[in-house]
């Protein structure tokens, strides 16, 4: 069993920067990729960012347009998401999982229970 757990949600103004991060333990990930998902009020939960642990390949959701950066760090087991310019509409509940990357999304074995992001106007 694959335990994640993410840290590093607070609440900030709009414009800040934030680094969430997500440690994975427990058996080894069988997929090829971790990745960061969000559920903002009154919405579904979406794709943020996907990354393949063993080559590092990086993919976006649209919305993000260069404001974030997924990373990880393999020997440690764990990613990233590096938040830049921040707005009040990414506020939300972020969450890392593990699985397998697709175009434009993952398809997750695991899940983490999330981390709370707040931002103000």
């Amino acid at each position: 069993q694959v335990q994640l757990e993410e840290s590093g949600g607070d609440t900030v103004e709009a414009g800040s920067s934030l680094l969430l991060s997500c440690l994975a333990s427990g058996s080894a990930i069988s997929g090829d990729a971790m990745a960061w998902f969000r559920q903002t009020p009154g919405k579904e939960r979406e794709y943020v960012a996907g990354i393949k642990m063993n080559t590092g390949q990086t993919d976006y959701a649209r919305f993000v347009k260069g404001r974030f950066t997924i990373s990880r760090d393999g020997f440690k087991n764990i990613m990233y998401l590096r938040m830049n310019g921040l707005k009040p509409e990414d506020t939300g509940v972020y969450f890392c999982a593990a699985g397998n990357l697709i175009p434009g999304s993952l398809i997750a074995d695991f899940w983490g229970r999330g981390t709370e992001v707040t931002v103000s106007s």
